[in-house]
């Protein structure tokens, strides 16, 4: 499991937190972010990350780590509530139907623009 947030949450109590329970932290370190002393999972965890942006840099570390995927389910998320944008019904499980149907629409909308990937030869 992973926990991906922005640059604010680069804190000890959140990577801490994080460690605890398991997930991995995908944030990315502050700019000037130094090494944490320690040997707690959460501090390993985060000079790990601090390391491999020195040694890769930021645009590829976010590739490599999947950091880029937030930005994916945060594009989404935009679009349902533009699609959602009021729910009409009154009724509870209408309302419910009609939050269905309105996912339903940006999944299909979404596999109308996803590219079919064929290996050739």
């Amino acid at each position: 499991m992973t926990v991906t947030r922005n640059g604010a949450y680069d804190t000890r109590l959140c990577h801490a937190a994080i460690a605890e329970r398991g997930a991995a932290a995908i944030i990315p370190p502050r700019r000037n972010g130094q090494f944490w002393k320690g040997n707690s999972l959460g501090n390993q965890a985060r000079n790990l990350s601090l390391r491999s942006v020195k040694y890769l840099g930021c645009t590829l570390w976010k590739k490599w780590s999947g950091y880029h995927r937030s930005s994916v389910v945060e594009t989404k998320t935009h679009y349902f509530k533009l699609l959602a944008d009021r729910v009409k019904s009154r009724d509870y499980d209408r309302q419910v139907a009609e939050l269905q149907i309105c996912a339903a629409i940006l999944n299909r909308v979404t596999a109308l623009g996803t590219p079919q990937t064929v290996r050739m030869g």
